[in-house]
């Protein structure tokens, strides 16, 4: 079973809870690691929350928000087993799960619809590795 873990900084809040709730409906389990409100804080810490507990399990999956996807998207990936995966159209969010085997995907609040947003997640989490010639590469990772 995979554990979702979620997470934002100040700018991507909003979605975050949009997020939230569309698991809810999904009946899908998830753990929000904050923040709690709109009041500024540094991406980097919560990006490392989520980071730390994808990397504790390969059934693990994160979701971060920031308001570019960007940053949230460089501190991921300073985790060891962590592919995280800056996701802003359906290919690229297909790909990185299909090829490159993403573990976290980060969006920007700032640059998607909270549709897409909500799209991408569902495509994110429902593609599967496609392994084979990919599994060699994503082991040099």
């Amino acid at each position: 079973m995979k554990k979702i873990f979620i997470s934002s900084d100040h700018a991507g809040f909003k979605l975050k809870e949009a997020i939230k709730i569309y698991l809810e409906k999904k009946k899908i389990n998830f753990q929000d690691f904050g923040p709690s409100n709109e009041n500024s804080v540094d991406y980097p810490d919560y990006a490392h929350k989520v980071a730390r507990k994808v990397n504790s399990s390969k059934k693990n999956i994160g979701i971060l928000v920031c308001g570019s996807g960007t940053g949230m998207n460089i501190a991921a990936n300073k985790h060891k087993n962590v592919r995280a995966a800056q996701c802003f159209n359906e290919k690229s969010t297909k790909l990185s799960r299909l090829h490159n085997d993403a573990n976290i995907i980060t969006l920007g609040s700032r640059l998607l619809t909270k549709k897409n947003a909500l799209k991408f997640i569902s495509i994110f989490l429902n593609t599967k590795f496609e392994g084979g010639r990919h599994l060699k590469r994503v082991k040099k990772i």
